[in-house]
């Protein structure tokens, strides 16, 4: 019989092995239950209690490795997937690393639309993306590729305007350059190898229960309130929570305790409703897995 535990029944999941979403990787495996040991510098480590084996690699090589079944499965974002152009499968959206792929000009010049991009000069480290999204728009532009520092061309003369990473807008700041245009939203996503075996999807799909477990609770809040007893009915009927919330009567006579699960978009605007409706010792509790 074989070992349920060996390294062909493993599901293999390469991740970035330094940069921004490395450490938000690790911390989704953590808060899945996953308990994984990588030395300094160790490029590869295996789980000690899920049938895992994690390979620390560049962003870049990710969807390669998972097109050719060295990995079976990547977090990797959305950017490189869609750059690459390998043949992987895009599983689930992980929701962290979210930023956006952008064009950008010099502070001083006025951006007239996509158009303003005919015969530029524009610098980036996503050649494969631009060139899609101009031919798409009918622009004619020489595309330089950069592997770093893009923002910095159009001050020594290389390019005319870039196409980077965004996420606040800072070091475009810092560089003379203004947004203006976004071409793609993106965030870390879970590939998946296309030839997936059952055995390896099996592993897979317990691991997605997880994951979509850990979102749950990030998008969500617990709730627990008092509420006089003739205002309950308005109350309850401000609760939007996954079914009924639950109410227990109080130990005061004519108030009960009201739980309920708010979502984190809707939080804010409906505890001011619950407050201004009677509720009272408003608490509110992070929740650290939801299972529906």
């Amino acid at each position: 019989m074989s070992n349920p535990m060996n390294t062909n029944s493993k599901l293999k999941l390469a991740i970035q092995k330094s940069g921004r979403l490395h450490d938000d990787s690790v911390r989704l495996l953590k808060e899945c239950g996953i308990d994984i040991s990588n030395g300094i510098n160790k490029l590869k480590a295996d789980a000690t209690n899920f049938p895992i084996e994690v390979f620390f690699l560049r962003d870049d090589d990710i969807p390669q490795y998972v097109e050719d079944g060295v990995a079976d499965i990547g977090f990797v974002g959305e950017n490189v997937v869609f750059e690459k152009k390998k043949k992987v499968v895009v599983t689930e959206k992980l929701g962290f690393g979210k930023c956006r792929l952008s064009m950008a000009i010099q502070r001083n010049e006025q951006y007239t639309g996509i158009g303003f991009l005919q015969g530029k000069k524009i610098a980036t480290s996503y050649p494969v993306i631009v060139s899609d999204y101009l031919k798409s728009n009918g622009v004619d532009a020489e595309i330089h590729e950069i592997s770093g520092s893009v923002e910095i061309a159009p001050g020594i003369g290389l390019a005319d305007a870039i196409c980077d990473l965004v996420s606040s807008g800072s070091t475009l700041f810092m560089n003379g350059l203004k947004e203006a245009e976004i071409i793609l939203q993106s965030q870390a996503v879970l590939i998946k190898n296309d030839g997936l075996g059952a055995g390896k999807q099996q592993l897979l799909d317990r691991l997605l229960f997880r994951i979509q477990a850990v979102k749950k609770a990030r998008n969500n809040k617990y709730i627990l309130l008092n509420a006089p007893n003739h205002k309950l009915k308005e109350i309850i009927g401000l609760l939007p929570g996954m079914k009924s919330p639950t109410v227990l009567p109080l130990a005061e006579e004519g108030w009960s305790s009201v739980h309920s699960v708010l979502n984190e978009n809707e939080f804010w605007e409906i505890i001011e409703q619950l407050k201004a409706a009677g509720a009272q010792g408003i608490l509110v509790v992070p929740i650290e897995k939801m299972i529906i």
